[in-house]
């Protein structure tokens, strides 16, 4: 029997689920999440194994206007993502489906002419007669292989989207080991845990102004220890003055959620040294954006 295999990039406004069906489809967490928008910077590869195929997910930034170099860059990675890919995945949500990004996307996914399956996210969170009226109006935008209701954290649908994306997948090998499920490194996962706290635990601009480095990162044997050093980066001293907080609670509160994540990821205890940096507006500043892994 034929092995399948397809990469199929995931894509669509920002904050409508992308990271969560990911960290559904794949029974694990591998791509950071929070009710913020634009919380994914980069591209993140999953690897769905079933019995005889296998799905390369690409988990893509949400695709918005652009305002600074880093939002440039952020847009870019998804849009290289649909042109290398199969096939697409679009992800809506059910409660915006005007969203002022979604003409746009139709409209790159006719120019690459790209096999695309509909997703339409959060079905519980809104009443059932919102649906058909949202299916019936993106019947007529493109020729969808298949639309899927599905409600990514509840699970809902995303067994039958998993089948409809089995139906579309081409004869290939298999790219990836069956235990391998992420091409990120342990210290990239370990710098997107700690930025994810920093967005749980701060409002208004200040997490998109941050940027999360591991200068090092070491395993002690003999104590069962992960040793971490890592950097968060802000863009002013002001930001650098409330991250910390008063006595450092704030800065503490963050460390302590990551260090539990990260101890339950890496099933060992975890040493987490901490410190904020200014770096001087980074996310418009390309060559700080190169350093910093954008």
């Amino acid at each position: 029997m034929n092995y399948l295999s397809s990469f199929i990039a995931i894509i669509g406004p920002p904050n409508v689920g992308k990271s969560t069906l990911l960290n559904r489809i794949l029974g694990e967490k591998l791509a950071i999440v929070s009710p913020k928008p634009q919380t994914t910077r980069n591209r993140i590869i999953g690897i769905y194994h079933g019995n005889g195929f296998q799905i390369v997910f690409m988990d893509t930034p949400g695709i918005h206007t652009t305002r600074t170099a880093l939002h440039k860059s952020m847009v870019a990675s998804a849009r290289t993502a649909c042109r290398e890919v199969d096939m697409v995945l679009l992800m809506i949500e059910i409660g915006h489906p005007d969203d002022p990004e979604i003409p746009s996307l139709i409209k790159n996914l006719k120019k690459l002419r790209k096999s695309c399956i509909l997703a339409i996210n959060k079905i519980d969170m809104h009443p059932k007669e919102w649906l058909l009226p949202v299916i019936d109006s993106y019947r007529g935008m493109y020729d969808f292989q298949a639309i899927v209701p599905i409600s990514a954290p509840k699970g809902d649908g995303v067994d039958k989207l998993i089948d409809e994306l089995r139906l579309t997948l081409k004869s290939g090998p298999q790219y990836f080991p069956e235990e391998i499920k992420t091409d990120q490194s342990e210290i990239a996962l370990v710098s997107e845990i700690i930025r994810e706290k920093v967005y749980h635990h701060t409002s208004k601009e200040l997490p998109y102004s941050t940027a999360v480095t591991v200068d090092e990162m070491k395993e002690v044997p003999s104590k069962n220890l992960l040793s971490i050093i890592a950097r968060v980066h802000v863009e002013r001293d002001s930001q650098k003055a409330i991250l910390i907080g008063k006595g450092g609670r704030m800065i503490k509160a963050i460390g302590r959620s990551a260090r539990r994540e990260i101890q339950k990821m890496f099933a060992m205890r975890t040493y987490l040294d901490l410190t904020v940096t200014v770096a001087k507006n980074w996310t418009t500043d390309t060559r700080a954006l190169r350093r910093l892994g954008y």
